[in-house]
């Protein structure tokens, strides 16, 4: 399962740097190296990117859970639109959902329809809409 051509794989802290607030750390997918934001705590995930106009300097989000979850996702004060990818426990992509700004209660929930372990949030129709079917996560 490793050897997928469309591997994503978490490769290590960007020694340090931060993005408003939130540790930063290079992601890799299909070969193309990509800077994120990571959410691992649940201060972290429930602020997330609302608020934000701009990722200036990131690529996205990464939201780390220690075990298999069903957490849905909003996108209340989000003010841009976003898709969102889920992996499973084994990093395999389970599927990426397009989400848009809330503008009013209540807001929709996102998630997938199985439990998943990782979530990346990206500008839409950016290089998470191009993932293909089989890409996989590799922390």
């Amino acid at each position: 399962m490793r050897a997928l051509l469309a591997a994503l794989v978490i490769v290590g802290g960007c020694a340090g740097a931060t993005w408003h607030g939130f540790p930063v750390q290079q992601v890799e997918i299909g070969g193309m190296s990509k800077t994120v934001a990571v959410a691992s705590t649940n201060g972290q995930q429930s602020k997330g990117l609302s608020g934000v106009t701009s990722l200036d300097g990131i690529d996205g989000m990464l939201f780390e859970f220690p075990d298999a979850t069903n957490v849905r996702f909003w996108m209340k004060d989000t003010l841009i639109p976003l898709d969102i990818a889920f992996f499973d426990v084994s990093g395999v992509l389970i599927e990426v959902i397009g989400m848009d700004p809330c503008t009013e209660d209540p807001c929709p929930t996102y998630g997938p329809s199985q439990l998943y372990r990782w979530a990346v949030e990206a500008p839409a129709g950016g290089f998470l809409s191009g993932l293909p079917a089989d890409a996989t996560l590799v922390p």
